[in-house]
């Protein structure tokens, strides 16, 4: 299987290392990637700094300014997004990847499940005021109170990081939007249907394989080219997973105060982390997206070891992000395997690659925790930090409170539960109805890992990313069938990895420039969304700054 991904990576390499001659007076793909480079580079000027409303231009809330329901209804940033979209790059890419990259039917999928749960599932929610929606923004990652205050997170905590249960008793039960619930749900769902799926629709194909590759058959023409090359030993792998979790086990269990998680947590996010690589990989490789694991670690070590709210994030850094990283890893070597890079080089780009990384990643954290005063705090104008503000109120949710407390038999949120069911069921509807219409191909492209999970990114993504993302996806498809579709084979993954390449550094340049003297300007241009009035709760009675009480 090929990652869609991956062409971007090998379209760039053959762009700037292949000699290619012009035709018909066109340009070569060097050529383009240098001209899409510099446009996105200087357009991002605007969307980044000059004109920052760009990023979500939700022209509802211009219309109807002192309306909550149509900004509500139009907001991209604090609403469904109705009608919203973006002139920003970084609004499109930033949570979902490129939508050049994916497939047309993989970006079908999303849209489908985007639909249905932002358009369908939230507004049927809120408006029946499940949960008390209308107590709280229709969407919004804060933690809150039943009154709809924000909920103090400091007050239940002790000493020790552990959970308070006379203070958290005193401030009575954690409340989160119902939309923050359905996103939850949704993940609970795209987990069972990511398992169903792929055993009932490649369940034959893994096996066939496995015997195959035990059995050292027949080789394709790219394994035979790559025969030549000294392979990697198994055992290199091996020591070095050997070695990662010895000393993960060491630091758990000697800064244990600190991270809270025990030495059996670790091996039970590793063999979490083992199982669902190879189904989550499967998904990945067809569509380009990825079902996460970050719930159902979240969840389990939130059961078994509730009120550690550290040791949550540690497992689930170990389970979600250990998975991960090896599909990522994977990708590099079938980049490898199809660019004929010999595997032992390949094998030392990745270890060098990961310890460097390591260091630049740990030190740039530490420099920026350091300098930056109010770093993902609201009152930072610049540094708001929406996913680990996502992951900081997961901490709370499924390790300081834990799980049963919010959606076992303790708390609001249980029937929530019922979706896992539901993702399980889901596959095998599509399964029999292929099955029943087996010349109806169509039918064999939904695929419900993706569709169910369209939204998992959601929060810290929000409705114009998705919007935005769509479009340009669908748009991309129209291209590719309609006009030129070999010129736009030729170039559409050359003009994602430039549209990435000027962004990146046209927001490197800004943050240097501007960002770090704090440099801004206060217009009506740069007012994000607009949109002042999206997260007012409507529920008669309550009191938030800022937005009308209704009686």
């Amino acid at each position: 299987m090929w990652w869609p991904s991956n062409l971007v990576q090998v379209s760039l390499f053959r762009a700037l290392h292949e000699k290619e001659k012009r035709t018909n007076g066109g340009v070569t793909r060097t050529q383009f990637f240098v001209i899409a480079f510099i446009c996105s580079f200087a357009y991002y000027v605007f969307p980044g700094y000059l004109f920052e409303m760009l990023t979500s231009l939700s022209w509802i809330c211009w219309i109807f300014p002192n309306s909550v329901l149509a900004q509500q209804l139009g907001s991209g940033l604090y609403g469904l997004g109705i009608g919203a979209f973006g002139l920003d790059w970084s609004t499109i890419s930033s949570y979902l990847g490129s939508p050049l990259a994916s497939p047309w039917f993989a970006t079908a999928n999303v849209a489908a499940g985007f639909f249905f749960v932002m358009y369908v599932l939230t507004p049927l929610c809120y408006w029946l005021n499940v949960y008390k929606a209308k107590t709280f923004p229709i969407y919004s990652d804060s933690l809150f109170r039943s009154d709809g205050q924000k909920y103090n997170i400091t007050a239940i905590i002790d000493s020790n990081f552990h959970l308070d249960l006379a203070a958290y008793e005193k401030e009575g039960p954690l409340y989160i939007t119902t939309f923050f619930a359905m996103t939850y749900g949704v993940g609970f769902a795209a987990l069972t249907a990511t398992i169903v799926h792929v055993a009932l629709f490649h369940g034959r194909d893994i096996w066939k394989q496995s015997k195959s590759s035990f059995a050292e058959k027949e080789m394709d023409i790219h394994t035979k080219l790559m025969a030549k090359y000294k392979q990697v030993p198994e055992w290199w792998f091996i020591v070095i997973l050997l070695v990662n979790i010895a000393a993960t086990v060491f630091a758990c269990e000697y800064y244990n105060d600190q991270l809270q998680l025990p030495w059996w947590g670790v091996l039970l996010a590793c063999a979490i982390a083992f199982f669902f690589t190879l189904p989550i990989g499967i998904i990945t490789a067809i569509t380009n997206q990825a079902p996460g694991l970050n719930i159902i670690t979240e969840y389990i070590i939130g059961y078994i070891y509730p009120g550690y709210p550290v040791a949550n994030m540690c497992f689930k850094v170990y389970g979600y992000i250990s998975m991960t990283q090896a599909i990522s890893f994977l990708q590099d070597f079938k980049l490898g395997h199809y660019m004929k890079i010999p595997p032992r080089t390949m094998f030392m780009a990745q270890v060098v690659g990961t310890l460097i990384a390591a260091f630049v990643y740990l030190g740039t954290a530490w420099w920026l925790l350091e300098t930056i005063p109010d770093i993902c705090l609201d009152t930072s104008s610049l540094w708001t930090c929406p996913s680990d503000t996502v992951f900081y109120d997961a901490s709370v949710i499924w390790g300081l409170i834990g799980p049963r407390r919010i959606f076992g038999d303790l708390g609001t949120y249980e029937a929530v539960n019922w979706f896992f069911l539901g993702g399980a069921i889901a596959p095998i509807l599509v399964w029999f109805a292929a099955k029943a219409f087996p010349h109806q191909e169509w039918i064999r492209l939904i695929n419900m890992p993706v569709l169910i999970g369209a939204t998992g990114m959601m929060p810290p993504a929000t409705a114009v990313n998705y919007t935005t993302w769509i479009l340009a996806g669908f748009l991309s498809g129209f291209v590719v069938y309609r006009y030129k579709p070999e010129w736009w084979r030729r170039h559409n993954y050359v003009l994602s990895g430039a549209l990435d390449a000027g962004l990146a550094f046209m927001g490197v340049l800004l943050y240097f420039s501007l960002g770090l003297e704090d440099v801004s300007l206060n217009w009506w241009g740069n007012d994000l969304d607009g949109c002042s009035l999206a997260s007012c709760p409507t529920a008669k009675g309550v009191v938030v700054t800022g937005c009308p009480v209704y009686n």
